[in-house]
């Protein structure tokens, strides 16, 4: 295989029952089970959720994170837990069957990928006639380069409020981020083990932006929604977001900080356009 292919799962030269990852370079040890082909796509399906996102754009990436005006205090560790600042950017799709999230740091390096998974054909169906299926369960699965699992997302059915499940790939709960009221200026209350580890609180009606807050209420973080142009913005419901951690953070706090920013999009699914 030459450099010029790009990284990515391929069919493993010594055994072909399994894929191996090509970093760009050179085969990597990281394998999996072949799996098994994926359902074939209805016409509509296809049509619904061509990509139209394209290759991303550093110089993009970075006026994102001047327009939400975020500072870092430093280059980052090249991972999801260890970047100050990420950009959540969700694929641009004529319609949106599966919610798909590319994520990177301030340099316009990808360093997770955020998938949803579990959608039957009925949900899909669902959602492609209307706004009915912020009622049923997402399940989102928050993935490294390798593909491999990081966190699990789960926000289960809901009436009125969002609660958020935040998992690690073995299936053990981290925490909970819970919506604790529905008129003004939405708020969540991040909580483990029964306690309260800190707050999301909505800085406006439209619920765009957001200070994240320890038990002490003092801010550790922030998400901004940046604007994603005028095409993407009538015609789509792509979003996209930053997360800027102002100091390091353990978790379980850590985790359903960055849980919190690939997930508030899904959280409060917003059924109306406008320009705020």
């Amino acid at each position: 295989m030459v450099a010029q292919t790009p990284p990515g799962w391929y069919p493993d030269p010594s055994n072909s029952s399994q894929q191996r990852y090509f970093d760009g370079q050179q085969w990597t040890q990281h394998v999996h089970a072949g799996q098994n082909p994926q359902p074939q796509k209805s016409a509509l399906e296809s049509v619904a959720e061509l990509d139209l996102t394209g290759a991303s754009d550093p110089g993009r990436l970075q006026q994102q994170v001047q327009a939400a005006g975020a500072q870092s205090a430093g280059p980052g560790g090249g991972t999801l837990f260890t970047e100050p600042i990420l950009i959540v950017n969700q694929k641009t799709k004529l319609i949106e069957l599966n919610n798909e999230y590319s994520v990177y740091n301030q340099q316009g390096q990808q360093v997770a990928a955020v998938v949803q998974v579990g959608q039957s054909a009925l949900k899909k169906a669902v959602r492609f006639l209307g706004s009915y299926d912020q009622f049923f369960t997402h399940v989102l699965e928050v993935r490294d380069g390798y593909g491999q699992v990081m966190l699990k997302v789960t926000r289960p059915r809901k009436i009125m409020k969002s609660r958020i499940i935040v998992e690690r790939a073995d299936g053990m709960q981290i925490g909970e981020i819970v919506q604790q009221n529905m008129i003004g200026k939405i708020n969540f209350s991040m909580q483990s083990g029964g306690s309260e580890y800190g707050q999301i609180r909505g800085e406006n009606w439209r619920a765009w932006n957001f200070a994240i807050v320890d038990h002490t209420g003092v801010e550790i973080a922030r998400i901004t929604k940046t604007f994603e142009g005028v095409m993407k913005t009538m015609f789509t419901t792509a979003d996209n977001y930053v997360l800027q951690i102002h100091r390091p953070l353990q978790d379980p706090l850590l985790s359903m900080v960055v849980a919190s920013a690939l997930t508030i999009d899904t959280a409060l699914k917003q059924d109306s356009r406008g320009w705020g």
